[in-house]
């Protein structure tokens, strides 16, 4: 086999460009080599056990340098801060950590009112982990502090678990905010040290491969439906209205109607400042973008329009808008979560692990790619753990990655997470002398900068367009992704999404492509024949592949596919066979009954006993002295050798009886019809790991082609198929390492080689 340059034969050349015959034909690719089967290859290529590495061994070692790469391997700032170039990225740093600062302040007030906390919490959550991400993240260019799906994560555990229902005053029927914001504070707090214990213990047992699980277009889903959700959480502040708390499934759907009933009571004064507000947000944006080559850090529109804002409240004082009201000065000590709480959050804690998880890691590894360095996906789950660990002692919710704030951290210059350090230390000033003057902000314009923000993730509104055009299965999970999350609420929508992503896995693997190979002209390549009109089917052989593994969830599909495609009904046949054997062996009972001749002595003194071997026969003649009687019994002695004669040709002809069973109990000779195929091939490549219905499969498969005159063999295993096969004791006597070979084209030529049904014309294996 090879590529050869015969006159008239179609190979590939015709299908390449001149210079690449050309250089083929300098090579002239000639590849002789004997057939392999498995036997053949292990001894070829002196296969072994893989020597097993017993990693846990590892774990318990304690020694110095073990010691060492433990520590820089849980603190990554030892690694890269000693080797920091200050000349070169010091300036870029800076400039980076201020304008994502500028950025953080008025997202961490805004934010915290999505999550139904006091504003100055907002900073609180943008200062304590950051830090902490800044000493144990790996990814040198997201932002890590409050995010808007994360914060309506919270808002909807704190509005469900402490409603304003329960802090109405009896006196006036009001409710009481202090003690409620210091109950949703509490829960915020406990459910941020919950999440940071879920993300720390799956970063230590090295557990970050479970975020591959939220495929891209659930998460793209998620998000644009965290995004709806988000946005009718905020029309309440835009249009000044006064909602009742809703939580639940349908909870959106119920706000949208209850905004809708009440926008005749909206207040005039509150939605301007929001339109105003977000006209300026959107202008001061589409500048940027502009003036993006021009501008060495984009202009700071969310702080001017904040600026601008609480001093127009404060200066002409805006009638009926609600403001921020009072931002204490300083850090809060250091609070234990109540275990109480735990057992109420521990759901909703593990779904906003994951999703926050998932949303970094996203990002973190885009960045990676881009700028040539390495995330490790363990590290980043124990760097989120700890900052929202550490954040919840401290009364911050939890937090991920914001992906505005990131790309505004990579495009101003920032090369490591020193910019993030520097944009905590910013916030802190902030919290410890600057976030009194922010005590008249409108809440109306913090709902602006949300909502203008969601601009990104609604954008993705576009994937319906593009997915119908390429995958409409991942279309599908989309949808259900987000009419789930929009009408269940975010956690059960996120645990519908995962569970419905993870059925369509099943689905897919239940219903892979079975096809019948054929060999490409002129190549030892072999492709299904009804996708490719040249590829042939190698005469008298019959090939056979699946897509996808074979395990319990698709074993009996495999083997019903199996026998459809090759067109023989190999269960009626088999089954017909056993009916006419067994008729047969009835029929040769009664005919063994009949042969069966009893023979009864006539004469009083001759006895005759015989059995049905020769050697076992004996005589016995009782002699009287009378010459008659001598004369008699002459007679009857030569009666006896005749009869021993013909029970010798008896066994004689039984035993050739005998011989000739096989052959009577073949297809032909039964008069069934014979398949037009000798052999059968099993294409294993797509095999990754084998169970027990598998092995059970395989060897009925053997068996039944078998009991039809098919012979079977297997080709293209990987060798931990083999080495699982040899632990499931599936070679015997009857299927050996002969059966599977090295490749298909090794399988098809020695099937040709070695027909059941007789001589193969040498030059079709010549051909091959």
């Amino acid at each position: 086999m090879g590529l050869s340059e015969a006159p008239g034969q179609r190979d590939t050349q015709a299908l390449l460009s001149t210079t690449q015959t050309m250089e083929l034909r300098r090579r002239d690719y000639h590849v002789e080599r004997p057939l392999l089967n498995q036997e053949q290859l292990e001894e070829l290529g002196n296969r072994g056990s893989a020597t097993g590495t017993w990693q846990w061994r590892n774990w318990f070692r304690c020694s110095r340098a073990r010691a060492y790469a433990l520590l820089l391997q849980y603190l990554p700032v030892l690694t890269w801060l000693p080797q920091y170039p200050v000349r070169e990225w010091l300036l870029g740093d800076l400039l980076s950590g201020l304008s994502v600062a500028i950025m953080q302040l008025p997202q961490g007030l805004a934010y915290a009112l999505l999550a139904g906390l006091p504003p100055v919490f907002g900073l609180y959550s943008s200062f304590y982990p950051v830090f902490i991400y800044f000493l144990f993240g790996t990814s040198r260019h997201i932002s890590v502090g409050t995010f808007a799906v994360m914060s309506v994560m919270v808002g909807s555990v704190t509005e469900s678990l402490a409603p304003d229902e329960d802090f109405l005053q009896a006196s006036n029927s009001t409710v009481d905010v202090a003690a409620r914001d210091a109950r949703r504070v509490q829960l915020a707090s406990a459910l941020s040290v919950l999440v940071g214990l879920f993300q720390v213990g799956l970063g230590l047992v090295h557990f970050g491969f479970v975020v591959t699980y939220l495929s891209e277009p659930l998460v793209r889903g998620y998000t644009t439906a965290a995004s709806v959700q988000v946005f009718i959480s905020q029309l309440k502040y835009v249009f000044g209205l006064h909602l009742s708390s809703r939580s639940g499934p349908l909870s959106l759907i119920y706000t949208a109607l209850e905004v809708c009933w009440n926008l005749p009571k909206t207040v005039v004064n509150t939605l301007v400042t929001a339109v105003v507000a977000g006209l300026v947000l959107v202008l001061v944006k589409l500048l940027n973008n502009k003036l993006q080559k021009h501008l060495p850090v984009p202009l700071p529109g969310e702080l001017l329009t904040l600026i601008g804002a609480t001093g127009i409240s404060y200066g002409i004082g805006l009638n009926e808008v609600d403001v921020v009201g009072r931002i204490p000065a300083g850090l809060v000590p250091p609070v234990a979560p109540s275990p109480q709480l735990f057992a109420r959050l521990v759901g909703n804690a593990f779904a906003i692990a994951v999703v926050g998880f998932a949303i970094a890691i996203s990002l973190g590894k885009i960045f990676a790619l881009r700028h040539g360095y390495r995330v490790d996906s363990n590290q980043e789950l124990v760097a989120l753990g700890l900052s929202n660990f550490i954040g919840g002692i401290f009364q911050c919710f939890p937090v991920s990655c914001s992906m505005s704030r990131s790309l505004v951290q990579e495009s101003t210059g920032g090369n490591t997470q020193v910019a993030g350090a520097i944009s905590s230390l910013f916030i802190l000033i902030i919290i410890l002398k600057l976030g009194e003057l922010f005590q008249d902000l409108p809440k109306a314009v913090l709902a602006a900068v949300i909502i203008v923000n969601l601009k990104g993730m609604l954008m993705q509104f576009t994937d319906l367009c593009s997915l119908w055009k390429t995958n409409r299965v991942d279309l599908l999970i989309w949808l259900v992704t987000f009419v789930a999350t929009i009408l269940l609420n975010l956690d059960l929508g996120l645990a519908v999404a995962i569970a419905f992503s993870m059925l369509l896995v099943v689905v897919r693997i239940q219903l892979p492509h079975y096809s019948v190979l054929g060999q490409m002209p002129d190549t030892d390549v072999y492709r299904d024949v009804a996708e490719y009109s040249e590829a042939r089917e190698v005469p008298g052989v019959k090939i056979f592949r699946s897509s996808t593994t074979m395990f319990f969830a698709n074993a009996e599909l495999y083997g019903d596919a199996l026998k459809q495609r090759c067109g023989v009904d190999v269960d009626r046949l088999i089954s017909q066979k056993k009916k006419l054997l067994r008729r047969q062996e009835l029929k040769l009972k009664r005919l063994q009954k009949g042969n069966k001749l009893v023979k009864k002595p006539s004469d009083p003194v001759t006895h005759i006993r015989s059995s049905s071997h020769i050697k076992d026969t004996s005589i016995s003649i009782n002699v009287n002295t009378g010459i008659t009687n001598i004369e008699s019994n002459d007679v009857e002695g030569s009666n006896v050798k005749v009869s021993a004669e013909n029970e010798l040709e008896d066994i004689a002809a039984g035993d050739q009886e005998d011989a000739k069973a096989p052959a009577m109990s073949s297809l032909k000779a039964l008069g069934l019809p014979q398949p037009d195929f000798h052999s059968l091939i099993l294409d294993l490549g797509t095999l990754s790991f084998v169970d027990t219905v598998c092995l059970k499969s395989l060897k009925n498969i053997f068996r039944d082609f078998r009991e039809i005159e098919v012979e079977v063999y297997m080709a293209a295993c990987h060798s931990p198929v083999v080495s699982q096969l040899e632990a499931g004791h599936f070679f015997d006597a009857s299927i050996t390492k002969q059966h599977l070979f090295a490749s298909v084209h090794d399988a098809v030529i020695f099937a040709l080689q070695h027909p059941r049904s007789g001589p193969v014309s040498p030059a079709l294996v010549t051909k091959l």
